[in-house]
């Protein structure tokens, strides 16, 4: 498959309300829309997330990456796919995201997409963090809209005060996660989670920075401990295992690189998808990963729920259809590929 052209839109989406963790605050969301329009005039979809607030390609090193691409004079998949490799991970999750809709709505167009609704996918609540009351003022709201899983943000409070506020105020059947993005040291991370254990916290994600470090918290406490930002790759899911310094792990789409990079991770550790704050592009992409690690689950694993619910967190969109929330359920859209489509008013209006 040829690809006519690559356009490279810088753009952000502002929050609802300032996004806060114990790595800073935000109050838009900058990214990357990339579009490969094919010889036929099908066009794929692929979103960059930059992670520069941990340490990742900024969202100018990502838009020249891909605009390098759209600079080649013969551009095919095959050439794309090699092109990648030498790219920061969100710049490619955006081309190998982008080919992967191409190709699916190329099937669609010769009558070969599977037919049927997709299949939705069950996601945590996503609190920013606060002081107690405002963080269980939060959680009720997603409780109210139908959520059963809770996901606090953790690292710069009195955090055992917050957790025992959600949990008394949401009751013994909520499932209660927290992720403090690699923000304790070792011994704050053992003496926090030991204060937490009679909370039945579901899990601890990224409570430290490194998998040496978790190794030693993990034989200290009985949370399960989840991995983030010290797993960007299969070989660092198949470390974290043979260390046993995470049970599970969160997976973002634009940290490891894309779909397939993360359905690998997924075949070391179980895996949950995460939102690394995606527009409506990312957030589809990693609702299908989320599908297929479901069908695992199926299999025996655990049944985890995915953090893909941040649409919620986002005052608009750039797109004109893209996944819905119903309660706690992400529904993806039913047209070919990732069923996304681009509000062209709307990204006028929000790019960068």
């Amino acid at each position: 498959m040829r690809i006519a052209s690559v356009e490279v839109v810088p753009y952000a989406l502002p929050f609802r309300e300032p996004y806060v963790t114990a790595v800073g605050s935000l109050d838009r969301r900058e990214m990357v829309l990339l579009r490969l329009r094919s010889e036929e005039g099908l066009v794929g979809l692929g979103e960059a997330v930059p992670l520069s607030m941990r340490g990742g390609a900024s969202l100018g090193q990502v838009a020249r990456e891909l605009t390098r691409l759209a600079e080649r004079e013969a551009l095919d998949e095959a050439a794309l796919r090699g092109d990648v490799l030498s790219l920061s991970a969100p710049a490619r999750c955006a081309a190998l995201t982008a080919l992967l809709d191409l190709r699916g709505r190329r099937a669609a167009a010769e009558g070969h997409a599977a037919a049927g609704t997709p299949p939705a996918v069950r996601c945590n609540a996503t609190l920013i963090a606060g002081d107690p009351a405002s963080v269980v003022a939060g959680a009720e709201r997603w409780a109210a809209d139908g959520f059963s899983t809770f996901k606090l943000k953790l690292g710069g409070g009195d955090e055992a005060a917050t957790v025992r506020a959600v949990r008394e105020a949401l009751g013994p059947r909520a499932g209660i996660r927290i992720d403090v993005n690699g923000a304790w040291d070792v011994e704050t991370a053992k003496q926090t989670l030991g204060e937490l254990e009679p909370y039945e916290v579901e899990l601890a994600e990224q409570p430290v920075a490194t998998l040496e470090e978790a190794m030693e918290v993990a034989r200290s406490t009985s949370i399960p401990l989840a991995g983030d930002e010290s797993i960007e790759s299969r070989e660092d899911a198949e470390r974290a295992a043979a260390m046993e310094a995470c049970r599970v792990t969160g997976v973002k789409l634009s940290k490891v690189g894309g779909p397939v990079e993360a359905i690998e991770i997924a075949e070391v550790l179980p895996a949950y998808m995460s939102s690394a704050l995606d527009g409506p592009v990312g957030i589809a992409a990693a609702g299908q990963v989320a599908v297929t690690l479901g069908e695992a689950a199926a299999d025996g694993g655990p049944d985890l729920a995915h953090g893909l619910a941040t649409q919620r967190l986002f005052a608009s969109t750039i797109a004109s259809v893209e996944c819905r929330l119903e309660g706690d359920m992400l529904h993806l859209p039913e047209g070919p590929g990732l069923g996304v489509e681009i509000d062209e008013v709307a990204l006028q209006a929000h790019r960068l």
